[in-house]
């Protein structure tokens, strides 16, 4: 079968063929009809030697969906011929949090030598996947392959970010949503959703404050000087109630912290390497919250399944054959790519 590889540190992804694997005990082998390709996919490839403990080679992907295709005696729950996706932190499975669907948390993740499908494991940027578990599998019934696959990572990981704000997200409160790409426009989606707060949307491209508006932002601008004033005049000055950046650097970090309002909330999402510095009184807003939320649950991947099967939640994609892995991935890394990147490994 076809597989997208990272082969060594320092090497970009390569198209191989290798054996289709065969489920045992409690595995399911999955036919992938889609997979979703992020930023952190990028940084995978990107990485040095050294700096994650994963141990090429392995195939790539972590956002995939597909159809059962084969599974081993011991997989209970599951028929071929089931539409899934699969949930992809991929934790010790013996630690509470793992027992409860957290994996995204597991106690034991800084022991581990792999974090999920495609990061350290074989991952579904190929024509197969392996999953260890059907603990690992969602039930996605009709939603299209393309959706349901960017779902997973940029559509739970924006969920989870948001569910940690609820509780400050309330009538006639304002939420930002700093850099509008492959997760912050289902994030705009996911507060409209599931909120009645105002939207606000902010990015450095025109093009993605388009996309912002179409996914329901209430206002969207550009990232300037004068940005936070744009966003303190949409709140009548007071500041607004809960910033999800979902790029992380130092500009965006320091917009966040002019435009929060005290006692404010700040979910940080994008690893963009920026600093949040505690430096002087005035600089952050007295009472505000930070959250470094990391993917999400489960269960959460189940609502968030259902959201879009129920119509709520629709991911802007730019498909790609499976062959083409090597142009998606420099499209992503130089910011040419709207939405969601998907791979279809079964479009020529």
């Amino acid at each position: 079968m076809r597989a997208v590889r990272l082969t060594d540190w320092g090497r970009g992804p390569t198209l191989a063929e290798i054996e289709r694997p065969v489920p045992h005990e409690a595995e399911v082998l999955v036919r992938v009809e889609a997979a979703g390709l992020c930023h952190s996919d990028v940084h995978v490839v990107d990485a040095a030697a050294g700096a994650l403990p994963y141990r090429p080679p392995f195939t790539l992907g972590h956002e995939v969906a597909g159809h059962v295709a084969a599974f081993g005696s011991g997989a209970e729950g599951v028929a071929v011929g089931e539409r899934v996706v699969l949930y992809g932190p991929w934790g010790c499975g013996t630690c509470a949090r793992c027992a409860a669907g957290r994996d995204n948390y597991c106690d034991r993740r800084g022991e581990l030598d792999w974090h999920g499908a495609g990061l350290g494991r074989d991952g579904g940027m190929a024509d197969y996947v392996l999953v260890p578990s059907t603990r690992h599998l969602v039930a996605i019934g009709d939603l299209p392959a393309d959706q349901a696959a960017p779902l997973s990572d940029a559509g739970l990981t924006s969920y989870h970010a948001i569910a940690g704000l609820r509780h400050a997200l309330g009538e006639g409160t304002t939420a930002a949503v700093i850099g509008v790409g492959g997760l912050g426009h289902l994030a705009v989606q996911i507060l409209r959703a599931i909120t009645p707060s105002r939207v606000l949307a902010v990015d450095v491209r025109a093009d993605a404050l388009t996309l912002a508006d179409r996914s329901g932002a209430h206002f969207s601008t550009l990232m300037r000087a004068d940005t936070a004033h744009a966003l303190r005049e949409g709140t009548r000055g007071v500041g607004v109630d809960a910033v999800l950046d979902f790029v992380g650097n130092d500009a965006t970090l320091e917009l966040a912290a002019d435009a929060l309002r005290p006692g404010g909330e700040l979910a940080v999402v994008g690893s963009g390497g920026g600093h949040l510095t505690v430096r002087k009184p005035g600089y952050l807003p007295p009472g505000f919250r930070l959250s470094l939320p990391f993917w999400g649950s489960r269960p959460e991947l189940v609502e968030v399944i259902a959201l879009a099967r129920s119509g709520e939640l629709r991911v802007e994609t730019e498909q790609f054959p499976l062959t083409a892995a090597p142009e998606a991935f420099d499209r992503l890394r130089r910011g040419r790519t709207q939405g969601r990147a998907v791979l279809i490994p079964g479009r020529s």
